[in-house]
């Protein structure tokens, strides 16, 4: 396709509707084809390449819009203005391309965001420039007189370094009587171009002769050149050597070693004695390549290869050969030799990756360009068809575009967090035998993208604190992963806010953005707080960012922060608070005359209450006691007449923390007579069954290991293990808790049917204090006496059926 313009041939932009549809379809091909007339001058017009490959002017800068050729990419250029294709420099066709009948200049067109390459290809259209041209201006003839009528003399031609119609040569000799030329009309012919003899020479009329042989070429206007042939008339020597052939023909593999036979010629002389004897020589104006290559020997008229023969410099030998005699003149035959060179596969290709895009979003889409890859290889015919492969496929693949040119695509979906670089090797192998290959390797790094939010290792976590924990207390770390890199990596922490009971959780805790630190505000108290629940969220750094949230359990353990609380019926009061009882004088050992109550807000072993009767001032301690765990006071014996009729007993309570908090409580026991202590029972009784009630509406907690049988036995056991339930460890810098009772909290009741029924604490709700009892636990070295004694208590905590909570 011609879509070039001559300097000053006047064609305006409006090409004819031919023209126009034919840009439009090789616009559509991704290929553009021009010319344009070698010799053309700078700035000569070529083509509109923006316009026929439907690129806005105004978009060729800002998208990189460039030309690029893998051969004198200087000789044309495109103008950024308005998109014309025009002469740069000097373009010489034979120069370019030689003697090959077609000629061009291949343009890669590239524009960027995004990348497109369109194939541009420049038509160099033969001018006659250049007239034919002998290989000597003179040429010497010595011609015997007694030579016969039609003798030929060979003659060589003359060459045109144009091609077609402009090399076409034709050839006029000058007017003369003795010679005519015999122009062969192709090279086939057995006869090369020469002189025929048409009239016998006469030395003594004419001993020289001088001729101009004149060639055209078919230019227009023509070109010619000229060679003088001087003819010298001889006398003797009238027979001149004949070859076999006029045309020999040979073909010779390229890279033949020195030494390698050729041919070997053969003339004849019909002459005797040294008229006969033969000489053999290259022809004059033998060029410097051909010298250089093979060497004659004057004797045998062997041919042999002497130099570097290679196909990819010359493919074709034309040898003119001259045979001598030893005559006096000497006598010339001639004859041509044509050596056909045989390409081998000695030319591994050549590969070139260049307009690489990278790196590659990994949200990159398929069949976006990544690089372009041209190929090739300078053997011919299957030696010179490259074929290109890439390793490793996946995600990757290589898309034949024009000719030998690549493009290196996506083929498949990329993830950084999986692969986040590819090595791929590009290999380019031609059809030879054995083939010839050469490769590249192409470093794709895969850019990321925010496509994973951060990940905690696991949904939730749970932390056990310790109550009263200094201010600022760090109590965990939080870590999450994120699977992307640099800011879409960087994760920070947030408190995900919430209400816990009627304050705000950040009140309660707060979290380090960048480390992920966990603090406690404040001290936390159990008996406001059993369980703190609050999620915590990870954002990326990335645009837009994402992120995920994790929740946090924040057990608070108990510390032995809270004394042992008496409880008084009502009307008790006193220093300490006083229990008064009436005890009948006639009671025998083992009579229950009053129980001491008390509670403790902590829980597990800080809420396991024991009592302990003390010696109080002018008291009769041998008479009472008090149970251990029950807080019943006891006769220990039978009453008489010298106990004093006032009794004040102190009992000792307290807990099993650590260390012990204790409270004591009063006891006044009145010694009466059994009929005065009827009387006051009988008033007592109603105070007391409003005490009972009174006592019953308090959220009481037994956990009390009593059996159903009176075993002392199954009791032990079962007190053992209920004092051996205890809690995790503490996590975060407040330290480790100390293990402790699982107990129901004060948010808990008993049902009818004796289930414990309890509710987890998340501060929602009113604070209540955790209130616990524990029945009694009989140490393995308690001796019989002590036993016995303990035993009515421990039927009479059975015959209340009081549950066992473990």
């Amino acid at each position: 396709m011609m879509l070039a313009s001559r300097p000053g041939s006047g064609i305006s932009g409006c090409l004819p509707l031919a023209l126009l549809l034919l840009a439009a379809w090789a616009a559509a091909s991704g290929q553009l084809h021009y010319s344009v007339p070698e010799e053309a001058k700078h700035g000569t017009f070529v083509g509109r390449v923006a316009q026929d490959l439907g690129l806005e002017l105004a978009e060729l800068v800002p998208r990189l819009f460039r030309v690029a050729s893998r051969s004198r990419g200087d000789l044309l250029e495109v103008n950024l203005q308005n998109g014309i294709l025009f002469v740069n420099s000097r373009i010489d066709r034979e120069e370019l391309c030689g003697r090959s009948a077609e000629c061009g200049i291949h343009l890669e067109v590239i524009v960027d965001r995004p990348l497109q390459v369109f194939h541009v290809e420049v038509e160099v259209r033969d001018v006659n420039d250049n007239p034919p041209v002998f290989p000597a201006t003179q040429k010497n003839l010595f011609i015997s007189e007694t030579r016969a009528l039609d003798s030929h003399f060979s003659l060589e031609g003359a060459s045109d370094a144009d091609v077609g119609v402009n090399a076409l040569v034709t050839y006029r000799l000058s007017p003369n009587d003795y010679f005519s030329l015999d122009v062969p009309t192709n090279e086939e012919q057995v006869k090369p171009l020469g002189l025929v003899l048409k009239k016998h020479l006469d030395r003594e009329v004419s001993s020289e002769l001088l001729l101009v042989l004149k060639a055209t070429d078919g230019g227009k206007p023509e070109l010619t050149g000229s060679v003088e042939i001087h003819i010298t008339v001889l006398d003797a020597n009238d027979n001149a050597p004949v070859f076999d052939k006029a045309i020999y023909r040979v073909k010779l593999l390229e890279n033949a070693r020195n030494g390698t036979l050729v041919i070997r010629f053969n003339a004849s002389d019909l002459d005797e004695g040294s008229n006969s004897h033969i000489l053999y020589s290259f022809g004059t104006g033998i060029s410097p390549n051909t010298e250089a290559s093979f060497c004659i020997d004057p004797t045998s008229g062997e041919l042999k290869v002497s130099g570097k023969i290679d196909f990819e410099e010359t493919k074709l030998y034309k040898i003119q050969i001259e045979a001598l005699d030893k005559g006096n003149p000497p006598m010339f035959g001639h004859c041509t030799v044509v050596i056909e060179i045989l390409d081998i596969n000695d030319n591994a290709p050549e590969l070139v990756i260049t307009s690489l895009s990278l790196p590659v979003r990994e949200d990159a889409p398929l069949s976006a360009i990544i690089a372009l890859i041209s190929v090739s290889d300078r053997d011919s015919g299957a030696n010179g068809q490259v074929t290109c492969t890439l390793t490793p496929h996946v995600p990757f693949k290589l898309v034949s575009t024009f000719k030998n040119y690549y493009s290196l695509v996506l083929d498949s979906a990329l993830d950084r967090e999986s692969v986040s670089a590819y090595e791929l090797v590009v290999t380019a192998r031609d059809g030879g035998s054995p083939p010839l290959w050469a490769s590249a390797s192409v470093s794709v790094e895969v850019a990321d993208v925010n496509d994973n939010a951060p990940a905690f290792a696991q949904p939730e976590y749970t932390v056990f604190v310790k109550e009263n924990n200094p201010p600022g207390c760090h109590i965990f770390t939080l870590s999450a992963r994120d699977a992307d890199a640099q800011e879409n990596a960087r994760v920070s922490y947030s408190l995900v806010e919430r209400r816990v009971g009627e304050r705000a959780v950040s009140s309660y805790v707060s979290v380090h953005a960048e480390s992920g630190k966990v603090y406690a505000l404040q001290p936390l108290d159990r008996e406001e707080l059993e369980l703190l629940q609050f999620q915590v969220s990870a954002r990326d750094a990335g645009f837009p960012p994402l992120g995920s949230n994790v929740t946090l359990q924040v057990f608070v353990l108990d510390e032995n922060d809270n004394a042992p609380r008496l409880l008084l019926p009502p009307g008790a009061g006193g220093a300490g608070g006083a229990l008064s009882e009436l005890v009948p004088r006639s009671v025998g050992a083992g009579h229950v005359v009053a129980k001491v109550r008390a509670v403790d807000a902590d829980a597990g072993y800080n809420a396991w209450l024991s009592y302990e009767l003390q010696a109080a001032a002018g008291g009769a301690r041998g008479a009472f006691r008090v149970a251990l765990y029950t807080g019943e006071v006891s006769t220990t014996r039978a009453l008489d007449e010298a106990d004093a009729p006032r009794q004040r007993l102190l009992v000792l309570v307290k807990d099993h923390g650590e260390p012990a908090l204790a409270a004591t409580a009063t006891v006044l026991l009145s010694l009466v007579e059994s009929g005065q202590a009827l009387k006051a029972s009988s008033r007592a009784s109603a105070g007391a069954a409003g005490a009972e009630a009174a006592l019953l509406d308090v959220n009481v907690y037994l956990i009390v290991a009593i059996c159903a049988v009176s075993s002392l036995l199954v009791l032990t056991l079962l007190l053992y293990t209920a004092l051996r339930c205890s809690a995790p460890p503490a996590g975060g810098a407040c330290g480790p808790a100390k293990p402790t009772l699982v107990c129901p909290s004060a948010a808990g009741s008993w049902s009818s049917s004796q289930q414990r029924r309890q509710r987890v604490c998340s501060g929602e709700g009113p604070p209540k204090a955790d209130l616990m009892a524990f029945s009694p636990s009989l140490p393995p070295g308690l001796d019989k006496e002590e036993k016995e004694r303990q035993e009515p208590e421990l039927n009479h905590l059975g015959q209340n059926k009081i549950s066992l909570a473990l």
